[in-house]
């Protein structure tokens, strides 16, 4: 029996019913999935649990019974022991004689826990007894019921008002985890890392989270497969192991009602990730074979189908795939020819070919060609590569099948459907030539630069640029430009000038080449030799032109064109113009690269939420389209948010995934925006070393750098957290850089920021409170909450170690409304500190519980950064005052706390502070139990 993963809160859900039973109040709590999402393995595991502390009675629903009142409550009350249940069966039961019948068989001290399995299963008077029953848990005191349905039956009126968790598939994580562990009991150890990370990627297209298939297919697998000494299988799901998990559900179906399903699978064949089959069309074909509408209510109500007024819809896309899995081959081509025949007019030319594809029985050149041409007219990506997929399968010829099969791949890169793009380009590897060979390199390029090594997608896009040359000019241009784009991932400003011409600098225009696109490369070339001044015109004309451009692709070109010109506004309004294209077009892999660039952008405009927001979005639609490249920018760009608004755990969570990646595919700058993320985290936090330490290999020259287009952005951070950490030097050589980089006008923040550096490292007073002075007002002109109140708090800070307490309190009383503003909560601590120490109240706080109010502010300030692991010296630096007075002050807290180490006081800061947030929460209602 394998482990359970991915089911905290169900487990919780579960122990707390357990507790309530063992504590003698009853319960109820009903568990509700998919097959094969692990109901039973709940409940295998609450009767394991519970066994050591009282009676487990566990049975499972038998559908042959159902016809037959109260079998069900007799099999339950027969498993607990009660006797007499089989006058259940003649004489039925009142409302509250199950609960009744089941207190009799769980005295007080031996409490029973009743699992029933498949409970929608029973007869219609069992399931209303049992409902009855949970409904009442006072009624049940040392009775517990735990009850499994079937996710479609959660909505029976039996069940309503109990208590349900909803079993979801698993995610990823915990997937990895299940494979692991069965992949240790075949092997007796470890699978091979490549086998794992292949099996890992098909298994979450195959199973879509299914543990029961997961285990099928892993289980199935030989110690050979495992380990990479043989291959492993294709189909990883076959029909056979589809149909053990969910042919139950459809085994009970009318003939009739089977075949509208089939028909209703067979319409979505041509776009399976869509939002269902026309309804109309379905209809139109069952009644063309003498099959009316009712039929479809026994799919209904099956849990099969969801029927809408235009879609008729799968409960689960498993479910379909069953379906199409276990008909005979002429019993599909018999639903698509019907489909086909529904389906007429110019508007439905392509599916209906398609359709008719699909019935065809043998290669059939007229038709791939009219299909073809009519994937070349219109019609969503995942239709026409359908289409030019079957189109292939119908050709003779090798060449031809070739040249469809790897357009069908293009569209399927389009789609978002990575795995079906690899599987058509394998197809055609043998007979791919020349342009078509190229093409196909171009398509294996773009994969890698989403989702794998982006060295190797940058090689593999330079051998598509060479292969393309001479039959194809434009997609060619598009290899190069995807070239550049994976050393622009990479760090590599070497690679992006080589793709784009290399020494000899960009090539000549062609006659069929835009203009838009000679200007982005000529002036990406010169921005990236360093020649901003030679740059700025070109780009700024691609800038311009992206108002009234309909293309997302050079949209996003248009985004990166404004980012190196540091206009962040003109980045935001091209990548929301290419957000409503993709979106318009259905062009799902574009649409999560979009709202990575967009949410970039967003970022350096300083706009966290709508970064945040962005990214979010983004970081669903790449997981769903396998583009593990894109997941890794926005788990960065969120850790980087996260950094601002002061969540530990989520800047630590979102920097893990974002390296995870990254390392591996060569990532540079998603590696460094989420470095400088943990290190600006560790910044707000007042670790002003540990934020040096983490920046410092980022900004200094050297093979660590970081990435160059973001290093310079970092500088800032690194200055703040580098002069009280004591490495002045450090510091001033990352300055004297970054004014080099500012002069450059590449960042409107830029100026501002260099003044604030050069005020931290200023050596006379009055030099110093200039320099600030002069980034406050450089901060009016470029705008953005957050860096200007950094400035605000920076120079509060000075002024109150200069000891000029009022003009250092309305600096800090501005930086505080600004971080409230932009929601950085733990700046806005900080600067409620310095304004306490002022001498001013700084509005709500969390107040010092326990014994902590015998201290000081200054004190309680020292107590919370050593209790955090600061030494006396980075206390100091901290907050501004000699170690020496740190050292009077901590003395004074032992004393006054009674502790004799640092140890103790940070357990006593702990308590001391937890039983603080509870005080809080109790008072604010923000705890609440039901």
């Amino acid at each position: 029996m394998t482990g359970i993963y991915g089911r905290s809160a169900e487990l919780d859900a579960v122990a707390a019913l357990l507790e309530r039973v063992r504590s003698g109040h009853g319960g109820a709590l009903l568990v509700a999935g998919e097959p094969g999402l692990g109901r039973t393995a709940l409940l295998d595991h609450a009767a394991a649990r519970f066994g050591d502390y009282g009676r487990v009675a566990h049975t499972r629903a038998v559908a042959v019974e159902r016809g037959v009142p109260y079998s069900g409550v007799h099999a339950l009350l027969s498993a607990a022991g009660v006797r007499g249940a089989a006058g259940v069966l003649r004489g039925g039961l009142e409302p509250g004689g199950l609960a009744e019948l089941l207190r009799g068989a769980a005295p007080e001290a031996r409490p029973l826990l009743v699992c029933v399995d498949d409970a929608h299963l029973w007869d219609t008077p069992s399931r209303a007894a049992l409902g009855f029953a949970a409904r009442r848990p006072e009624s049940l005191r040392t009775v517990g019921l735990l009850v499994s349905v079937a996710a479609h039956r959660v909505r029976d009126p039996e069940f309503a008002g109990v208590p349900v968790v909803r079993l979801a598939p698993l995610a990823d994580r915990a997937v990895a985890a299940l494979v692991d562990e069965l992949a240790a009991g075949i092997t007796g150890g470890a699978a091979d890392p490549a086998v794992r990370e292949e099996l890992l990627r098909e298994l979450a297209y195959e199973t879509e989270g299914n543990p029961a298939l997961v285990a099928a297919v892993v289980g199935g697998l030989t110690p050979a497969q495992l380990t990479g000494d043989a291959p492993l299988p294709r189909p990883l799901v076959d029909g056979g192991t589809l149909s053990r998990t969910f042919g139950g559900r459809l085994s009970g179906l009318p003939p009739d009602t089977g075949f509208m399903v089939l028909l209703a699978a067979a319409a979505q064949e041509l776009a399976p990730g869509g939002g269902g089959a026309d309804a109309a069309v379905v209809l139109r074909a069952a009644r063309a074979a003498g099959i009316g509408p009712g039929a479809l209510d026994a799919a209904e109500a099956a849990g099969v189908l969801r029927i809408g007024e235009e879609t008729i819809r799968f409960e689960s896309a498993l479910l379909r795939r069953t379906v199409l899995a276990g008909a005979p081959l002429s019993r599909r081509r018999t639903a698509h020819a019907l489909l086909a025949a529904a389906l007429g007019g110019e508007d439905h030319r392509l599916p209906h070919l398609l359709h008719r594809a699909l019935a065809a029985e043998g290669p059939d050149a007229g038709l791939a060609a009219a299909l073809e041409a009519a994937a070349e007219a219109g019609g969503t990506p995942p239709e026409r590569a359908s289409a030019l997929a079957r189109a292939a399968e119908l050709s003779g010829d090798g060449a031809t099948r070739a040249a469809r099969l790897t357009a069908a791949a293009e569209l399927a890169v389009a789609a978002g459907d990575p795995r079906r793009a690899r599987e058509l380009l394998a197809a055609a590897r043998q007979a791919a030539h020349g342009a078509v060979r190229g093409r196909a390199e171009l398509v294996r390029g773009t994969l890698a630069l989403y989702d794998g090594p982006v060295g190797d997608a940058h090689a593999e896009l330079l051998v598509a640029a060479a292969l393309l040359g001479p039959y194809d000019p434009e997609r060619a241009l598009a290899a190069r430009l995807a070239a550049v784009e994976a050393g622009w991932a990479m760090g590599d400003v070497a690679a992006c000038l080589a793709a784009l011409g290399g020494e000899g600098g960009p090539p000549e225009r062609s006659p069929d080449e835009p203009g838009v696109s000679y200007d982005y490369r000529t002036g990406l070339y010169a921005a990236l030799g360093g020649r901003l001044d030679r740059a700025r015109e070109p780009l700024r004309r691609v800038v311009r032109r992206a108002a009234g451009d309909d293309d997302p692709v050079r949209l996003l070109r248009a985004g990166a064109a404004a980012l190196v010109l540091g206009d962040s506004a003109g980045a935001c309004r091209a990548g929301a113009r290419a957000l409503a294209l993709a979106r318009a077009r259905g062009l799902t892999a574009l649409e999560p690269r979009v709202l990575e660039h967009l949410a970039y952008a967003e970022l350096r405009a300083g706009r966290h939420a709508l970064a945040r927001a962005h990214a979010r979005q983004g970081l669903g639609g790449a997981h769903r389209a396998g583009l593990r490249n894109v997941v890794a920018h926005q788990h960065a760009v969120l850790a980087l948010v996260a950094s601002v608004e002061g969540d530990a755990g989520a800047v630590a969570r979102h920097v893990g995934h974002a390296l995870a990646v990254a390392r591996a595919h060569g990532l540079a700058q998603a590696a460094t925006l989420a470095e400088w993320a943990a290190a600006r985290a560790d910044l707000g936090r007042g670790r002003a070393a540990d934020a040096a330490a983490r920046l410092g290999p980022l900004v200094r020259p050297g093979p660590r750098r970081g990435h160059f287009g973001v290093r310079m952005l970092a500088v800032p951070c690194f200055v703040e957290a580098a002069v009280p950490a004591g490495l002045c030097g450090d510091a001033r050589a990352a300055a004297a850089e970054f004014a080099v980089w500012a002069a450059l006008g590449a960042d409107a923040q830029a100026p501002a920021q260099l003044a604030r550096c050069r005020a931290l490292l200023a050596c006379e007073a009055e030099e110093a409170d200039a320099l600030f002075r002069e980034a406050l007002r450089r901060h009016e002109e470029a705008g953005g909450d957050f860096e200007t109140a950094r400035t605000l708090l920076l120079h509060g800070k000075w002024l109150r170690r200069r000891r000029r307490p009022r003009e250092a309190r309305g600096r800090l009383r501005d930086a505080l409304v600004a971080f409230e503003r932009c929601g950085a909560l733990p700046w806005a601590e900080q600067t409620r500190a310095e304004l306490r120490a002022t001498g001013e109240a700084s509005g709500p706080r969390r107040e010092p519980a326990g014994v902590l109010p015998v201290l000081t502010p200054q004190q309680l300030r020292i107590a919370r950064c050593v209790a955090e692991g600061a030494t006396n010296r980075e206390v100091a630096a901290w907050l501004s005052i000699s170690p020496r007075t740190v050292d009077h002050h901590l003395r004074n807290v032992f004393a006054l706390l009674q502790v004799r180490s640092r140890v103790e006081l940070a357990r006593l800061m702990d308590r001391a502070d937890g039983a603080g947030v509870a005080h809080l929460a109790e008072q604010d209602g923000a705890v609440a139990y039901e």
